[in-house]
């Protein structure tokens, strides 16, 4: 193993994916892998970093090497410098078609990709191998040209615009390169390939994904591996359910149809990941723990937003009664469910994103089994945000009556999928909206307190509701 060269260093801690930005980076290559490139005119090699720090990470960083600079990559050049025999360009590898054609074969071709002879084999502490896995039913596809969705925060996104073997254009395909990678399933490649070998068109098609194998030693055989990266249908010129939901709001546009269908699209995404994915029952051990975990983050919360004390006491008889009732079982769930990880796709419906969970959680937890309950709550808070951007936005005006509706019809719309009546469920999913809700009364807190107002009449509303008989 090796420290990484100066000029990777500085670039990889101005990166929006980089997660230390707080101190000072302790960073080691421990492996890495070489791609071919197509054209013959990069260098093209991946590396993983480890960042060690008191909870160390591990980063997934490709870089192409060019003799001549890549016209219109000038803001991914990571470096360049003079050599013996001219001047060599270090580009950011996503940025480069080179890399990313090589990336799509990967996968396409079920590819397998082996340590470098390079200077990143040299780097390495042992051997790594990544390989590529297509799903059975993605078609024959040629690369024509790829490009970087912009604005993500922890990893990066390539649009690939591909061609079919005689040349029409087919639908284009994104892929999800992790940045930061773990040992263990991404659940959200195996939760979106479940859905999609279930038959369920309530995720994007699947295109395959990338497994990488690296040194480990806190692995029993010294090797863990993981997802490096994942593909799948892209849908061009949608939008997702945030903005139409607050579009509506705006004009006062009825929006409860669409909310209604909303919730049959998530009873069948719970429906059929219970079906394919491992679920048991719930034990009083589960509840105990789960309705642990509320009280103690109501404590964080109180800690950081004083005026949440004073719920204490309502509170726990709110905790009280989700623990005495009734639970469905632990199953597969999005994790992380609100209007932004939905697209409305004319003539499909809704359609669910990211399924990587809750960005907050360690991936070891997003992968186990949890009660369908969250999902719907953080729904139903989503519906409430919009209610409260509105007002924001419009002083004095309300759309409280519009985010009611709205929430009622997504219930509606989910009891009539599952056959599931959510309100024999009502002390437990209001305890599990009170704890998204004190999520976000601290995010906000700390980032924007003019919002802080939306969760916290939220936790109000639900208290006072949960007293109701």
């Amino acid at each position: 193993m090796a420290g990484v060269p100066d000029y990777l260093e500085s670039w990889m801690t101005r990166q929006r994916w980089y997660a230390g930005k707080s101190r000072a980076p302790e960073l080691q290559v421990i492996g890495g892998f070489g791609l071919a490139d197509p054209t013959g005119e990069a260098v093209i090699r991946v590396y993983l970093v480890l960042d060690h720090a008191e909870h160390p990470l591990l980063y997934q960083v490709p870089l192409t090497e060019r003799s001549e600079p890549l016209e219109g990559a000038e803001n991914a050049l990571v470096a360049s410098f003079d050599v013996e025999n001219g001047r060599r360009f270090i580009y950011d590898g996503p940025h480069d078609p080179a890399f990313a054609e090589a990336l799509l074969r990967l996968i396409l071709d079920d590819g397998e990709a082996h340590e470098t002879d390079g200077p990143a084999a040299a780097n390495s502490g042992g051997p790594l191998v990544a390989r590529g896995h297509h799903t059975p039913d993605s078609a024959s596809v040629q690369f024509v040209s790829s490009r970087v969705l912009g604005g993500e925060q922890s990893n990066t996104s390539i649009i690939f615009q591909v061609a079919s073997p005689d040349g029409a254009a087919s639908t284009p395909i994104i892929c999800k390169l992790f940045r930061a990678i773990h040992h263990g399933e991404n659940p959200d490649v195996t939760l979106t390939e479940a859905l999609g070998a279930a038959g369920s068109a309530v995720a994007p098609r699947s295109i395959g994904h990338i497994t990488g194998l690296w040194t480990d030693s806190g692995m029993a055989e010294g090797i863990a591996t993981g997802h490096l990266a994942f593909a799948q249908e892209f849908l061009p010129g949608v939008e997702d359910a945030w903005r139409v939901a607050v579009r509506a709001a705006e004009v006062g546009e009825d929006f409860t149809e669409r909310a209604r269908a909303l919730g049959v699209t998530t009873a069948e995404m719970h429906e059929t990941l219970h079906s394919a994915l491992p679920s048991r029952a719930t034990t009083p051990s589960d509840i105990a723990t789960t309705v642990a975990s509320m009280r103690y983050r109501f404590e964080l919360a109180a800690a950081e937003v004083p005026g949440l004390s004073e719920y204490r006491p309502a509170l726990e008889q709110v905790y009280h009664e989700a623990a005495a009732s009734p639970w469905p079982a632990l199953q597969r769930i999005h994790g992380d469910f609100h209007l932004g990880q939905v697209l409305a796709v004319p003539d499909r419906g809704w359609v669910v994103l990211d399924f990587e969970g809750e960005p907050m959680r360690p991936m070891s937890e997003r992968s186990l089994p949890d009660i369908p309950l969250r999902d719907v709550a953080g729904m139903l808070r989503s519906f409430d945000y919009v209610a409260g951007s509105f007002a924001l936005s419009h002083p004095g005006e309300s759309a409280a009556a519009w985010a009611s509706a709205c929430r009622r019809a997504f219930v509606d719309g989910y009891i009539e999928r599952s056959g599931r009546d959510l309100r024999e469920h009502r002390a437990v999913l209001d305890a599990f909206e009170i704890d998204k809700a004190l999520y976000e009364a601290v995010y906000e807190a700390r980032n924007r307190p003019g919002w802080l107002a939306i969760p916290t009449l939220a936790i109000s509303r639900l208290i006072e509701r949960s007293a109701t008989p």
